[in-house]
């Protein structure tokens, strides 16, 4: 492959270091693609013969073919797929293979093929968050008037629905997938044509390579092209965020299996037991998913490193874009199908979650309120009254709406017997009917809008 530069082979070390054939073959489909297009715009030009442009297109679809069924083979001498499958291609069809690269490198064809392996990921990314949603949603209708507690610091705060809180993952992933849409835009522009830096002086058409691979437009700056692997930073930048969101709803769910909680069952299918104590039911599948945010977010840190100081254009280092690039994804693209299970395949104890609504005094906030609308007091006193109420409660061992009328007159006579009917946690939910509020209504508004986005039969 290097030709004659070289007056001896390269030794076992540098053989080794520099052959990528082990995870860069995931790129094959890619590769053939961008070959196809690549030798018909060669054709068109008439750069190469019909004849040749039909040989070298045919032996790329056998090519192909033997990859579908065999696999692609690794020989190390080869170093890499692109040179791998013109190898193949020379043995099936003869010399006519070495046209294929004329107008081209390594440097813009690995380019190109990469850009074809994220937008496809990035394609493959959104539909599985989409899936995810659908399963936030259904789960959410079920549950629009089902109580739990609302925490902050993980401390009871106020009562809301199990919908409404399942709902603000939606929104998480909603943010999520614009990421992603966001990445795709942006990398939608086709390298080939680059060459090795400067371009070519054959006359190609970039347009029409562009626009086989169903890319917007040729980059505009082939220096930039070979060199540029923001792509796949985007992507990684959009799949760590991803993981993030992902790692609070395991550590959720991982929270409500436990037996102080008891808010949810998770299906065995996404659970494990213990090999010494037979009663435990282990939800492995969220711990991992909460694991695999830190492995994807270094595949992030592990790219930005490798590219932080490489002067223009293509260097070797560059090499080493593709291993955190496929581990994010294969870690993602599992993850997301977990959460998706377990959110839809989990049971719910919403009589347990009901109950936990009203320990901790979650309706504090709704006494302050009813003070303030129905004894036209400021709130920072109805604030400190009802903290008196709080402390009473606490000393009684009760309920704040088991306080009597005449305990609570005690610390504030201008209470009177319409407070009972703001201090469950029913009226609390159905109070926060604000836009977003977690009012049944305003949930089932909420699923609503979401079946409509998500193309769902409403």
């Amino acid at each position: 492959m290097w030709g004659g530069r070289f007056a001896e082979g390269p030794s076992a070390i540098m053989r080794e270091i520099n052959a990528s054939i082990p995870f860069d073959k995931a790129l094959w489909r890619q590769d053939i693609a961008a070959s196809k297009a690549h030798v018909a715009m060669l054709g068109a030009q008439g750069i190469v013969s019909s004849a040749d442009m039909k040989a070298i297109s045919d032996g790329l679809d056998a090519v192909a073919a033997e990859y579908e069924k065999d696999g692609v083979p690794e020989d190390w001498d080869l170093e890499d797929i692109h040179m791998t499958t013109e190898s193949r291609l020379a043995e099936l069809i003869g010399p006519a293979a070495g046209r294929l690269h004329t107008a081209r490198s390594r440097n813009d064809q690995v380019a190109t093929d990469f850009r074809l392996w994220v937008r496809e990921t990035l394609d493959q990314t959104d539909a599985g968050l989409a899936s995810l949603q659908r399963a936030l949603v259904t789960q959410a209708e079920a549950h629009a008037d089902s109580i739990m507690p609302g925490f902050t610091h993980l401390q009871t705060a106020q009562p809301v629905t199990l919908g409404h809180h399942l709902m603000a993952y939606y929104e998480m992933l909603r943010r999520d997938r614009s990421r992603l849409q966001d990445a795709r835009d942006r990398m939608n522009e086709c390298p080939l044509g680059s060459a090795a830096l400067a371009g070519t002086g054959f006359p190609i058409d970039r347009d029409a390579t562009a626009m086989a691979l169903s890319f917007d437009r040729p980059t505009a700056n082939s220096l930039d092209a070979v060199s540029d692997r923001d792509f796949a930073l985007d992507y990684l930048m959009a799949a760590s965020q991803i993981s993030l969101h992902l790692s609070r709803l395991a550590e959720e769910f991982i929270i409500w299996a436990s037996q102080p909680f008891g808010f949810v069952r998770m299906a065995d299918s996404l659970s494990t037991g213990s090999s010494i104590m037979p009663q435990k039911k282990n939800p492995d599948a969220a711990e991992l998913v909460r694991g695999h945010a830190g492995r994807i977010i270094g595949a992030a840190t592990s790219l930005m490193i490798t590219m932080k100081g490489l002067p223009l254009a293509y260097s070797k280092d560059m090499q080493d874009d593709k291993p955190p690039v496929f581990e994010a994804a294969g870690l993602l693209a599992l993850s997301i199908a977990a959460m998706t299970g377990m959110v839809a395949d989990s049971t719910f104890k919403t009589d347990r979650m009901r109950q936990a609504a009203e320990l901790g005094y979650a309706t504090a906030t709704d006494l302050a309120d009813w003070l303030v609308t129905e004894a036209d007091i400021p709130f920072r006193e109805a604030h400190h009254i009802t903290g008196a109420a709080v402390k009473l409660a606490e000393q009684r061992g009760v309920a704040l709406d088991e306080l009597s009328l005449e305990d609570l007159k005690a610390i504030d006579a201008r209470i009177d017997e319409r407070v009972y009917a703001a201090l469950s946690v029913e009226a609390s939910v159905a109070a926060r009917k604000s836009y977003g509020g977690t009012a049944p209504d305003q949930v089932r508004n909420q699923v609503t809008a979401a079946r409509v986005e998500l193309g769902m039969e409403t």
